[in-house]
């Protein structure tokens, strides 16, 4: 997945407790049960590490190394240095901290189970290759740029290609000798890797269907640019206290899961001022999950990269610096709240007042873009499901031939680890979708494959407990198989995470495994703990919320088919119809003896 966590232990993990019946107090009750799970520290002696509160000086190893020297200038080392003496002549510092900020973070050695990655070192558990992320802002590639990424798989990467639930293409097997090749290849047709990772701006979400859907309020595009030209390498915010996530859409159906974003702008219509963006902050999961929140503000679309700035250095001023487990930008928004956080982005940041503006309507049409629809232009855009995300260097080759045959040269990825193809003319869908099918991809898939995601796993992460892409991917083959005869009356999202750090957002899926060792029939085997009824708002849901444990409630990791077999056929058999009652509606209130 896209997201370089803590190590598994670093924090606690969330357990909210299970409500019973579902009435409007006790929804609200559930969406607002992240943010208490998010608390600021602990009032101590000690520093926070505020930059702007307790100055400078570092209090921790890597805050120590970040000011040394940051992530930005290991550039010039790969290049020059690590590239000709090979993978044994990379300074620890540089191999461990830097290198993530150019998209490289070393991958799991092969033939170490899960029951060993909290007691060893990261240089045990490491192997000779990196993980390679290549950042794709806003999703949008061309057939020339997917052409030149399965180039890389092939060519070094042994084929592997996965895309990710931030929109960004992750390869493996890279060496550090290739590097320089790599980079080359990529910046040639604008594509690249800085900050792909670490303590930096993340990559930034956005619509897939930014400026084709006949549905957007606005084309986010512009905003994004400008972000990514002020502000992707900038030095003065390569040394944020950890990751820091954005998302911009333009959509209605609210297609970047803005909820468990740093920062993210939704475009709204004020009745005033006209289009622009509704802006929140603080959002983030992993084991201690809390929903980012409204300002109450409205951005104009020229003002969305100063309003992304001034955030940003909040986070960078007063982000908590000293534990990392509480350094994300939702511990400051806990103590600070949203009222605070405004006053002090206009006071210090931005210079003007932000003038008060509406919440987005709920969605009406779910945000994936599974499917045949039409754009603005009257041509169609396709949204694709390659199973859990998984696709190959091969498989992107022969995708940018079958696109370029039927017309087109544009296509997206989605937060949701889809594919997007625009411009398909109304003679060639049905062609498209065909060869799509022999590639392995769907795009009438079944509501299971729709709904499944999946992190990278023990196959490549460090920090994995638990396989996640091969029992998905053959637990949606066999679901299919299963649950054939059975009328679905919504996608129903399946997560699977390899460990507690949530990649594979597993708080706010229908059902959320969250990959652990378990003890099932006295035997201690790879598994998950399942969460159930969690979710961002959609056409189906109006409130966001985490998902509901089950004390005891754990699966083997081969029984994934088995358990959400079990669980959906019950949901089926004891879901109000008249209500039109979602999965995770009946997954609140329905007893425990029903979810085992």
């Amino acid at each position: 997945m896209d997201s370089i966590g803590s190590r598994p232990g670093d924090a606690p993990g969330f357990t909210p407790e299970a409500t019973v019946t579902i009435n409007d107090t006790e929804a609200r009750a559930a969406a607002e049960r992240p943010r208490a799970a998010v608390r600021p520290p602990r009032p101590s002696s000690k520093p926070n590490g505020q930059w702007k509160v307790d100055g400078t000086t570092p209090l921790n190893g890597n805050e120590e190394w970040k000011q040394v020297d940051n992530g930005l200038s290991v550039r010039d080392r790969i290049e020059n240095i690590y590239s000709k003496g090979g993978f044994a002549s990379i300074d620890p510092t540089d191999l461990h901290g830097r290198f993530r900020v150019w998209g490289l973070y070393t991958q799991r050695k092969p033939g170490i189970d899960g029951g060993r990655t909290a007691t060893l070192t990261p240089e045990e558990l490491e192997d000779e290759y990196f993980m390679m992320r290549v950042r794709i802002d806003g999703g949008q590639l061309t057939t020339e740029q997917l052409r030149v990424i399965a180039g890389i798989s092939n060519d070094f990467g042994r084929g592997t290609a996965d895309i990710t639930d931030r929109q960004n293409i992750q390869l493996h097997w890279i060496r550090v000798e290739d590097v320089p090749e790599i980079w080359r290849r990529l910046e040639a047709v604008g594509l690249g890797t800085t900050e792909a990772c670490g303590d930096v701006p993340r990559v930034i979400l956005g619509s897939p269907v930014a400026g084709i859907s006949a549905d957007e309020l606005i084309d986010p595009t512009p905003q994004i640019d400008e972000i990514t030209s002020r502000f992707i390498g900038d030095e003065s915010l390569a040394n944020l206290p950890r990751k820091f996530k954005s998302a911009i859409t333009g959509h209605p159906s609210q297609d970047v899961v803005h909820e468990i974003n740093d920062v993210a702008f939704v475009a709204v219509e004020h009745p005033e001022l006209g289009i622009g963006y509704d802006l929140w902050v603080g959002g983030g999961l992993s084991t201690t999950p809390r929903l980012a929140e409204r300002l109450g503000v409205f951005v104009a679309p020229e003002r969305v990269a100063e309003a992304w700035h001034g955030v940003a250095q909040i986070f960078r001023d007063y982000g908590y610096r000293r534990l990392r487990n509480k350094a994300r930008l939702k511990f400051l928004l806990a103590e600070w709240g949203a009222e605070k956080f405004r006053q002090v982005l206009q006071d210090e940041y931005l210079g003007y007042e932000l003038p008060d503006g509406p919440a987005a309507p709920q969605p009406l049409t779910q945000g994936d873009h599974v499917g045949v629809h039409k754009q603005k232009d009257g041509l169609s855009y396709i949204g694709a499901t390659p199973i859990v995300g998984r696709v190959s260097g091969p498989t992107l080759a022969k995708l940018a031939d079958l696109l370029e045959t039927h017309g087109s040269t544009r296509l997206r990825t989605t937060p949701h680890q889809k594919l997007v193809f625009l411009d398909i003319p109304e003679e060639n869908v049905e062609p498209f979708i065909a060869g799509l099918d022999e590639l392995g991809l769907s795009a009438r898939p079944s509501l299971i494959r729709r709904g499944t995601i999946a992190c990278t796993g023990i196959e490549f992460c460090k920090l994995a407990i638990v396989e996640t892409k091969a029992y998905a991917t053959a637990a949606v083959l066999d679901l299919e198989k299963r649950l054939e005869q059975f009328e679905l009356p919504h996608p129903i999202s399946l997560h699977v995470n390899g460990c507690p750090n949530s990649c594979a957002r597993i708080q706010t899926a229908d059902i959320g495994l969250k990959g652990q060792l378990v003890t099932i029939d006295g035997e201690q085997v790879p598994g998950y703990q399942v969460h159930l009824g969690g979710g961002l708002v959609n056409a189906d849901r109006d409130l966001a919320g985490p998902g509901r444990t089950v004390r005891g409630l754990k699966v083997a990791a081969d029984g994934i088919a088995d358990y959400t077999e079990r669980v959906v056929k019950r949901f089926l058999a004891e879901r109000d119809v008249a209500a039109d009652e979602t999965f995770a509606q009946w997954a609140h209130r329905a007893d425990e003896e029903a979810l085992q």
